[in-house]
């Protein structure tokens, strides 16, 4: 199956630790969800640019430090659907946007209640999942810097 969009995930990791989060209803598992900030882009729009919409539109921020951290295949075994994932830091905030068919929830929660949650399955969306996990690796092999590091491991 062919997608017309690359799914887009962003993790928006504040100073003090903590991530910013998104709960909504996903509609095709009839349930309530929550998860990263993340979302569609078209095709031929660079990556980057569909992540600082969707963190800009969800959550009303902005960043001033983006890097790519993940590329994933989401089924390979029935779409052709790639990923694309970001680490944004140095956030501020800016005017949220959501879609007019969203009701969405934000919380900020600490990384480490974020990472457990997603792990024990209580935040079973793969794309959160991933890119948890993702920083959290980050974090133990000093990719990221050393003072944040240490709030993502405790």
């Amino acid at each position: 199956m062919g997608f017309k969009n690359q799914a887009i995930g962003v993790v928006p990791l504040h100073e003090d630790g903590t991530v910013t989060l998104v709960g909504q209803n996903r509609f095709s598992l009839a349930n309530y969800s929550w998860e990263l900030p993340e979302g569609g882009a078209p095709l031929g729009e660079d990556p980057l640019d569909g992540a600082k919409r969707e963190l800009a539109e969800e959550v009303g921020l902005q960043a001033a430090d983006w890097r790519p951290i993940l590329r994933m295949e989401l089924s390979n075994s029935v779409t052709d659907e790639i990923c694309h994932g970001f680490l944004a830091m140095d956030l501020s905030p800016t005017e949220a946007a959501p879609d007019e068919t969203e009701d969405l929830a934000v919380a900020r929660v600490p990384f480490a209640e974020a990472l457990d949650a997603a792990v024990s399955g209580y935040m079973p969306d793969s794309l959160t999942v991933a890119l948890l996990l993702r920083v959290h690796h980050m974090a133990v092999r000093g990719e990221l810097p050393s003072d944040l590091a240490r709030l993502v491991l405790y």
